[in-house]
C-alpha cells in the first residue's frame, strides 16, 4: 500500500466513527520501489494530498528524512519537491501491518500491500 492511498483511506463507515482519519500505521514490513518518475502525476496529486497526514504516515514508518513539512509555494515548479513528494507517495509502501482507526482502534489489515478495509456486518 503505497502512501498515497493511505492519504485516502478513511474508517467513516463504521458505526459511531464521524471522522475516522487519518488512519493509524502499525507497519510489519515495508519496503522502497524505485518508480518511474512522473512531474505532472504528482503535480496533479499533491493538491488532493492531506500533507499533515504524510507527514504522520511517514514518520510512523521510520521515513519521515527529507520530507518538507509543509507544500512549499509554487511546488508545480520545484523538480526537487515533486521528487521527494514522489518519493513518499509512491515509492514507499506497507506491505503487511495494520491500518488503526483514530475513533473506534478497529485494525484493519494490510497485507501483500494491499489493505482490506472491509467492516463486518454489525460494524456499519
Amino acid at each position: 500500500m503505497k502512501l498515497l492511498t493511505h492519504n485516502i483511506l478513511t474508517s467513516k463507515c463504521l458505526k459511531g466513527v464521524t471522522v475516522g482519519y487519518p488512519l493509524g500505521i502499525v507497519a510489519k514490513e515495508v519496503k522502497v520501489n524505485e518508480v518511474e518518475f512522473n512531474p505532472e502525476f504528482i503535480s496533479r496529486m499533491i493538491q488532493k494530498v492531506d500533507w499533515p497526514a504524510l507527514c504522520k504516515a511517514a514518520e510512523n514508518l521510520g521515513h519521515l528524512d527529507n520530507l518538507p513539512p509543509a507544500v512549499v509555494d509554487d511546488y508545480e515548479n520545484n523538480e526537487e519537491f515533486l521528487k521527494k513528494a514522489h518519493h513518499f507517495l509512491m515509492e514507499i509502501e506497507v506491505i503487511n501491518g495494520d491500518l488503526i482507526c483514530p475513533e473506534t482502534g478497529r485494525k484493519f489489515p494490510v497485507t501483500d500491500g494491499i489493505p482490506n478495509m472491509l467492516a463486518n456486518e454489525d460494524e456499519v
